[in-house]
Parts: structure tokens; C-alpha cells; sequence
């Protein structure tokens, strides 16, 4: 919609109407009972609407969010008139398509109008008092008072107090004479027809919202009871009852709104004053000091617990499930939806419990025995159940803890024993999987019942109903995790440290686990190895682990040996690869004592990557790049890219420096440097890249003898690969700037020592990898130029002096080309560009001795910067005049050691330009809002049981 045609709907306003009084007011009036409206004319309620359409609703496909709000602010200046003809069709019309049209109005005005129009005239009794009785305007009621509801009251004017208040328990009062709380809502909302879903669906989000933004109001803590206060705690007692019956609506949007008012409400009698309720004596003190508050919520948050106990959401570790059919299946799909309602119950849940811990054990305790009993047990039952179990962990002291999970994993462990069935026994096995899997602490405090219940891990294991191995091997990574020490130490009454029990059974263990399956077990058992101190030890329990694939290994390479054809064998690659990933698996887990495996398949691995790079190549060569399509030559390439992940793993783990320059550097740059420099482009494996990148940050300058030989065999023929565009090759971009960041943090030297040529074109990267649109490699260039300036300006004048003759203007120029161009800026975020822009600006005044002027040598640098960007900037952005450009680069000076302030400077500059282009401007406060979010994220984060237990570390983690 244009500006011309919303002054000729506001001429149409006028016209028609005429209310009497000044157009616009800084407090608005009330409507004078003398302003009746006229006879309504036919144009009415094509006008109302129009104004609901067109002004509101317009321009989202054709405006800028900047030039839609300033015509709503155009509009707001001349509102009056149209929301007194609201006001008098809602007073005085009796035509129900009329006032039906007005609410909806109404209802997108209250989103943006001064809050005068709202608490300074009779607009919310209007809406609570009249309309509410009335079915045909219940929904679009409660619409626009949830609108009133969720206005933020920037004033301690008790009179807006007094309207809320009033205009809450009058909604309250209407609706309780429709829902009286001895109805089944959830029985009553499944038969009911669409109106009443959507009006049981629009009160939920009435009482959210009031609840969430005013609860103080309506929340009677104190004596003595007064009749209003009496008022308004019925109101409040029924609005909370009310909101618990529509929590048990199985429609899953309804129940996200009322789980959101839960969880926010839970967490802020929580904080009130945070503890994790203790047993006994001091549990009872605790509750007769509770909060009033707490006290008021008490026997709500009791019938809440139920709720969420008996509708608990599906956990991410727990992979079997029902389907549609009825039938116990594994999950195949993650459903994210799922995942994210879990996380939000779960944290309800344990806000409730650190609330009173007692009551939910004992309304847990109370359903599993149902569960047990067969009173209540079905597959969906006893799931919730146990999620909500898991969810609680953390939450109780540890003697309450171990008190309660005893008697859980017992009845479960029963459960198993009585029920019969392939299906009841793999829904059982995933619950107790997944209990035992959230309660580390208790296991790792008693050693009996950890190793019963790894046994029985290693039983499921057995089990072939679909998703019950994946779990069981889920559940025993996590354990063995949280509980590494306790598997390598000689336990009270046993001769022997489990991991040598484990490993003399674990042919018979493994024998039914699929390849991935037992990926994930060796990389449990690595993480028990890596908790033995002794050295000769941990060596045997690792000669042990991998016996199994060694032995196979062995195979293999004696036959290759003797003949490499049988490395064109499909099955015998892939048994290759099923043991590389095997030893990446142990390697990941273990850390730098896997010396002792790596040291015996070396040199084997190294001629391995060369024969299968020959027939790689054999074959682009023979046929072209179609080759690289076929599944053996593809293959052959997942082979060697295992490989080199093998040994990344190895080496980002170990520190024995003069091991890997000695030993493991010349052999690996012989096979490797060379390959990747002759391949084809879509040939040539990215994971080069990363390995050098990680050798290079292991052994720092130690390397810098080596640089010119990795740069000579990688530079330029990965700078061809993806100079041509921004998208081509992400995987290879990525990684080449991340080995060229590595290369000026560690050797920066080497760079010094370059050719003025060599040296232009790592620059030109540089400048190639901030201008990226993709957010890593960006943030990448941006930190290799940080890092770049940093270590020129700590060098002797004789080589930062030519550095910043060469460079300083180009690097100025390209930077400021891209701080200030809004539509790239906010890609790696103003922080990252203010500490750059910091250190260009701190060089001419601090650092950089020679002349920058050629053309006028005994011009100042400053003032020469001034005269240069000023001349671009006046080019570039024409809205702006003289004097507005040389304030901003007096900033871009001024503030050169101060981040913050030039952030802001910068973020100003962009404003105005954005401003002047009609453009939104709130992605230039993301940053802020990311800090805010993960500042309300910590906060969480300190209470007892927000984490998972394996997103804590403790003692058995290090």
C-alpha cells in the first residue's frame, strides 16, 4: 500500500465520520457519551475492513519492515477518529457482521496503538463485559484481550493496574459461567466442533499471556482479605484450574502454550530461592519457612506434576517406539518436534521437582507400581513414565536418589522377568536402558549394581528387536563415560578388573552388533583403557581390544602384498574400511597410548593410501571423472579418508612432539603432499587440508622447516579450486583457510621470508575469505587478518615497514568495503569487524612509520586516510554529507582501542545507511540478543538437573 493511498483512506476516515475533537492526543480521552455514531452508512463496513486489510496487513511482500512502520506511525499520528468509530460500533451498532468486523480491527490495532487508547478509556470493560456472554464474538474477544495482556506498561500508573486487574477477573467471571471446573475439558474439546476448539484454544493463550506478563497482579499473598482481594484470588484460583485442565488436551499445540506458562512459571517460584529440597528434618523446616508464593501454587503444582508425569515427550537417547500400527519399531527419523517438547518438559519437571522433591517420588513411585501390579500398564504408560524418571536426575540428594532409583530399576528389572513377548520385553529393555543411562552417579556408587546392569547391556546386546542393540550400545558408551575408573580398578570381592573380563568375552559380546554397533562399543571400552594409569597395562588392555580387526588386518595386507588386485575386490575394500573406522573409534577414546596399535600399522597404512591413490587415478586417467561416480573407486576414496582421519585423531591427541616430527611427518608427506597436488580437483580429499592444519598447531614452529614444502604442494592448486566462485568446494574452503589460520598463529616467519609475489597471493586469500558469505570461513579471514596485524606490528621496522607500504591501504580498503556494506556485514557479526577495524586504525597512529602517500610523500598517514576514505565513502553513499563522513572517520580513529565503542560507531554508521534505504536494521543487534540468550541459557544451566548427565563433567570424565 502506498503513502498516497494511506492519506486517501484517512481523507475516507475523515470524511465519512467526522468525530468531533482534536486528532491527536499525548493522553487520550475517553469517548464522550455525545460522540453517537451516525447512521451507519453503507460504506461502513467496507471501510472497517479496509482498514483492517489494507493498513495492517499490507505491504509485507511490497515494503521494507522500516517503511511499513513508519506509514503505521504515520497513521497512529491521526488514530482518533478510527478508534473512536470502534468504540461507538462497538457501544451502539446491532449489526453483527459490523461489530464482528470491528473486533478484528481492534484486535490488529492493539499490537502497535499507544497504550492510552487502551488503559485510559473504556475499551477493556467494553471487551470483558459485553462480548464475552455473547458465542458468536468469544474467540476474536479473548484474541484481542490477550492483545491488551501482552502490552508492555512502560508506567506506575496504578490506574493501568486496576483496568488489567478489573478486566481479568470480569474474562474470568464470563467464562467460568460457559467452563465450570467439574466439565473433563480434554473429554468435551475432542468432540467439540472447530468454534470451541479454537475457543478453549484461544482462552489457553488469553491465560498465558496475562499469567506470564502480569501474574503479580492477580497473585493475593497477603492479609488481611479485603473483597477485592477475595475477587481476585478466585479469579486467579480458577484461571490456574482452568489452564491445568486444558494442559491435558491431547491437541499438542494447545498443550505447548499452557507447557510454556508451566515452565516459566515453575522456573520463577524456583529462583525465589534456589535449593535442591533435602530429606528429612531440615525438608520439614524447609516447608514451614516455605515462600507464600510457593505456599499459594502448592497443591497446583501437585496436580501438574501428574500432568507432566503422565504426558511426559519421547527423549532423543530412547530409539524404539510405537507406531500408528501399534507395533514396537526402532525410530528411524529423529522427530525434532519431539526432542524439543522433551527439553521443555523436562525442565518443567525439574523445576517442579526441586519445588518438592517427595511429592514427585511419590506420585512416581505410585504410577510404577500401578505399572507393575497391571493395573495401568500399557507400552505408552510405562514409557512416560520412565522418561520422566530419566528426566529428574540430578535433582535429589543422593541418598533420596539411590533410595529411589533402587526401587525403580527393581520393579523394572521384574517387569522384565513377568511380561512375556518380544515387544513387551524390547519396550521394558529401552526403559531401563534408558533410566539406568541418566543416573551416573548412582552407579558409579555402587559397583554391584553397575556391573548388573552392564551385563545386562551386553544381554541386549544379543537382542535383535529392531532399535534394542543401537540402545544398549547407546547406554554403555554413556556409562562406561561417566563410570571409566570403576571398570580398571579391582572391585571388593573380585580378583579382576572388569575390562579384562569384558575383553577375554568380547568376541561373544560383539559377534551379533553390526559394524556401526561395534564402532560405538570400541570407542567405549577406549574410554575405560584411557582411565588406566599404569602404561604396561593399558598397552596389554589395547593389544587385546584390537586383536580382533588386527587379525583381519593381517589378512589383508599379506594378500595385498603378494598381489594389490585384491584391493579391487569391493567386499575386501569395505572390510578395510570396517577396521579403519574401527581404529578411529578406539583411537578417538583412548588418545595418545594408541601409539602402541598405530605403531603396528603405520607403515602399512601409508602404502595402502598410495596403491589405492594409484588405482584412483589409474582410473580418472583411463576414463575421466566419471570414474569418481563408481562405487569401488568411491570407496577406495572413503578408505583414504579414513585414513587420514585416523591420523588426525592421533595426532590432535598426542603431545610427544618429537614422535610425530620424526616419525610419523616424513613417511605422511610422502604419501600424502604429492597425491593431492596431482589429483583432479573433485579428486583431491579435504581432509589433507584439516590433517596439515592439525599438525601445524601440534608442533607450532617446529614445523616451519616444512612450510614451504606443505604450501608448495597445497597453496595454489586449492586457491584454483575455490577462486572461482563462493560455493564450490565448501568442505576444501573451509579447511584451506583454517591450515592457512594455523600457519601465520604458528609460523608466522615463513611468511616474512616469502616472495613479495608468494606473499600477494596469500594476502588476496585472506581478503577472498572475508568476503565470503558463508559465517565460518568469513569469521576465518577475519581472524588470519586479526592475527596477521597482530604479529607485523610486533616485528622490526625493516619488515613491517615494506608490509604496510605493499598492503595497508588494499587491506583498509577491502575491510571497510565490507563493514559497511550492510547486506554482508551482520554475516560474520560487528564485533568481529570492530576488533579488526581497531587494529587498521591503530596502525597509522601507533605503527606505521613510512609514508602511504606516494603521490605526496610528506602528507600525513592520517591525514591521508582521512582524504581516502572520505573521497570513497562521498562516492558510495550519496545521502551523506561532509560533515556527517569526516564524524564517522574520526570514530573509525578515535575509537581504535576501544571494541565496544567502535561496534557501536559502527553499528550507527550502518543505521544511517540503512535508514536512508528504507531498510530493517534489527540484524544489527543480533549480537546483543545471542549474548542475551546465552546469558538466560547459563542461568539455567546452574540449576541442579537442567543438564543431561552426560552434558556434565565430572571426576570420571577427565
Amino acid at each position: 500500500m502506498s503513502s498516497e493511498s494511506l492519506e486517501n483512506t484517512k481523507a475516507s476516515i475523515r470524511t465519512n465520520f467526522r468525530p468531533s475533537g482534536p486528532s491527536v492526543r499525548p493522553s487520550v480521552r475517553r469517548p464522550s457519551a455525545s460522540s453517537a455514531v451516525r447512521p451507519v452508512r453503507p460504506r461502513t463496513n467496507w471501510l472497517v475492513r479496509f482498514v483492517r486489510e489494507e493498513v495492517f496487513d499490507f505491504g509485507s511482500q511490497n515494503l521494507t519492515q522500516a517503511k511499513e512502520q513508519h506509514l503505521k506511525q504515520q497513521f497512529c499520528g491521526q488514530f482518533q477518529e478510527v478508534f473512536t468509530l470502534c468504540v461507538n460500533i462497538l457501544e451502539k451498532c446491532p449489526s453483527n457482521s459490523m461489530v464482528q468486523a470491528t473486533l478484528k480491527t481492534l484486535q490488529r490495532f492493539l499490537t502497535w496503538i499507544p497504550v492510552g487508547y487502551v488503559f485510559e478509556t473504556n475499551i477493556t470493560d467494553l471487551l470483558s463485559d459485553n462480548f464475552l456472554s455473547l458465542e458468536v464474538y468469544r474467540v476474536i474477544t479473548l484474541q484481542c484481550l490477550t492483545e491488551i495482556s501482552q502490552i508492555q506498561v512502560e508506567t506506575n500508573d496504578p490506574s493501568y493496574n486496576e483496568k488489567l486487574v478489573k478486566m481479568f477477573c470480569s474474562t474470568m467471571r464470563h467464562i467460568s459461567s460457559v467452563l465450570t471446573l467439574d466439565i473433563d475439558l480434554a473429554a468435551v474439546y475432542k468432540d467439540a466442533s472447530d468454534q470451541d476448539q479454537k475457543f478453549i484454544s484461544s482462552l489457553a493463550q488469553f491465560l498465558v499471556a496475562f499469567i506470564k506478563e502480569h501474574v503479580d497482579l492477580i497473585e493475593v499473598l497477603d492479609e488481611p482479605m479485603t473483597e477485592m482481594k477475595i475477587l481476585i484470588r478466585e479469579s486467579h484460583d480458577y484461571a490456574i484450574q482452568l489452564l491445568l485442565k486444558i494442559t491435558l488436551i491431547e491437541e499438542m499445540e494447545v498443550f505447548k502454550v499452557c507447557l510454556d506458562c508451566w515452565c516459566w512459571l515453575t522456573s520463577q517460584l524456583y529462583r525465589i530461592s534456589p535449593f535442591v529440597q533435602p530429606s528429612s528434618l531440615y525438608g520439614m523446616m524447609s516447608q514451614v519457612r516455605e515462600h507464600p508464593r510457593r505456599q499459594l501454587y502448592r497443591e497446583y503444582l501437585s496436580v501438574l506434576r501428574s500432568t507432566m508425569i503422565c504426558r511426559m515427550a519421547k527423549p532423543e537417547e530412547v530409539l524404539i517406539v510405537e507406531n500408528d500400527q501399534g507395533e514396537v519399531v526402532r525410530e528411524m527419523v529423529k522427530d525434532t518436534d519431539s526432542i524439543a517438547l522433551y527439553r521443555n518438559m523436562r525442565e518443567t519437571l525439574v523445576y517442579l521437582t526441586h519445588l518438592d522433591n517427595k511429592d514427585t517420588e511419590m506420585k512416581m513411585t505410585e504410577k510404577l507400581a500401578s505399572q507393575v501390579n497391571g493395573g495401568e500398564f500399557s507400552w505408552k504408560n510405562l514409557n512416560r513414565l520412565c522418561w520422566a524418571v530419566g528426566s529428574i536426575s540430578g535433582t535429589m540428594i543422593e541418598e533420596d536418589e539411590k533410595r529411589f532409583l533402587v526401587l525403580v530399576i527393581r520393579d523394572l528389572l521384574g517387569l522384565c522377568e513377568q511380561k512375556r513377548g518380544k515387544d513387551n520385553k524390547a519396550v521394558i529393555a529401552s526403559n531401563i536402558m534408558y533410566v539406568v543411562g541418566q543416573y551416573p552417579r548412582f552407579l558409579r556408587a555402587h559397583w554391584k549394581f553397575l556391573k548388573t546392569v552392564i551385563n545386562k547391556l551386553f544381554e541386549f546386546m544379543h537382542e535383535t528387536h529392531e532399535g534394542v542393540q543401537d540402545m544398549a550400545c547407546d547406554t554403555f558408551i554413556k556409562i562406561a563415560i561417566k563410570c571409566k575408573r570403576h571398570f580398571v580398578i579391582v572391585q571388593p570381592a573380585e580378583n579382576k578388573p572388569f575390562v579384562e573380563e569384558m575383553l577375554e568375552n568380547l568376541t561373544g559380546i560383539i559377534c551379533d552388533l553390526s559394524h556401526a554397533q561395534v564402532h560405538v562399543f570400541y570407542e567405549a571400552v577406549g574410554h575405560i583403557i584411557s582411565a588406566q594409569i599404569d602404561g604396561k597395562m593399558q598397552e596389554q588392555l589395547i593389544t587385546q581390544l584390537m586383536e580382533i580387526p588386527n587379525r583381519t588386518w593381517g589378512d589383508i595386507i599379506a594378500a595385498a602384498s603378494s598381489n594389490d588386485v585384491v584391493l579391487e575386490e569391493p567386499e575386501m575394500v569395505r572390510s578395510v574400511l570396517n577396521i579403519l573406522k574401527t581404529n578411529v573409534a578406539a583411537c578417538k577414546s583412548i588418545g595418545s597410548a594408541f601409539v602402541s596399535q598405530l605403531g603396528n600399522i603405520y607403515n602399512d597404512l601409508l602404502s595402502l593410501y598410495k596403491i589405492l591413490s594409484e588405482k584412483v587415478s589409474r582410473a580418472v586417467t583411463t576414463i575421466g571423472e566419471e570414474a569418481l561416480k563408481n562405487p569401488l573407486v568411491k570407496t577406495m576414496r572413503a578408505v583414504k579418508r579414513e585414513i587420514l582421519i585416523l591420523l588426525s585423531t592421533f595426532i590432535s591427541k598426542n603431545n610427544d612432539h618429537t614422535l610425530i616430527l620424526e616419525s610419523i611427518v616424513p613417511p605422511l608427506f610422502d604419501a600424502v603432499l604429492f597425491d593431492y597436488q596431482k589429483n583432479v580437483p573433485q579428486a583431491r580429499e579435504p581432509k589433507v587440508l584439516s590433517l596439515l592444519s592439525i599438525l601445524v598447531t601440534q608442533l607450532g614452529s617446529l614445523l616451519c622447516p616444512q612450510v614451504p614444502s606443505i604450501l608448495g604442494a597445497v597453496f595454489q592448486c586449492s586457491v584454483d579450486m575455490i577462486n572461482k566462485d563462493m560455493e564450490a568446494f565448501p568442505e576444501h574452503r573451509t579447511n584451506f583457510f583454517e591450515l592457512v589460520l594455523s600457519l601465520v598463529q604458528e609460523c608466522f616467519p615463513v611468511f616474512m621470508e616469502m616472495p613479495a609475489d608468494d606473499l600477494r597471493t596469500v594476502i588476496d586469500a585472506v581478503v577472498w575469505a572475508f568476503q565470503h558469505t558463508m559465517r565460518n570461513v568469513a569469521e576465518i579471514g577475519l581472524d588470519i587478518l586479526k592475527e596477521l596485524l597482530a604479529r607485523v606490528r610486533e616485528q622490526d621496522d625493516a619488515i613491517a615497514q615494506p608490509f604496510y607500504k605493499r598492503y595497508y591501504i588494499d587491506l583498509l580498503k577491502h575491510v571497510l568495503a565490507v563493514a559497511c556494506d550492510s547486506s554482508q556485514v551482520h554475516v560474520a557479526g560487528l564485533t568481529y569487524y570492530a576488533e579488526v577495524l581497531c587494529a587498521l586504525f591503530r596502525a597509522p597512529e601507533f605503527s606505521i612509520k613510512v609514508p602511504l602517500n606516494d603521490a605526496n610523500p610528506s602528507q600525513s598517514n592520517i591525514d591521508f586516510i582521512y582524504e581516502h576514505i572520505g573521497g570513497n565513502f562521498q562516492a558510495h553513499f550519496a545521502n551523506m554529507n561532509q560533515d556527517q563522513i569526516r564524524i564517522i572517520i574520526k570514530g573509525f580513529f578515535s575509537f581504535n582501542t576501544e571494541i565496544v565503542s567502535m561496534r557501536n560507531h559502527l553499528r550507527d554508521f550502518l543505521i544511517q545507511i540503512k535508514e536512508h534505504n528504507g531498510e530493517d536494521t534489527s540484524d544489527l543487534y543480533l549480537e546483543e540478543r545471542e549474548a542475551e540468550i546465552q546469558q538466560a541459557q547459563q542461568r539455567k544451566r546452574d540449576v541442579p538437573g537442567i543438564l543431561k548427565p552426560d552434558e556434565v563433567e565430572d571426576e570420571d570424565m577427565r
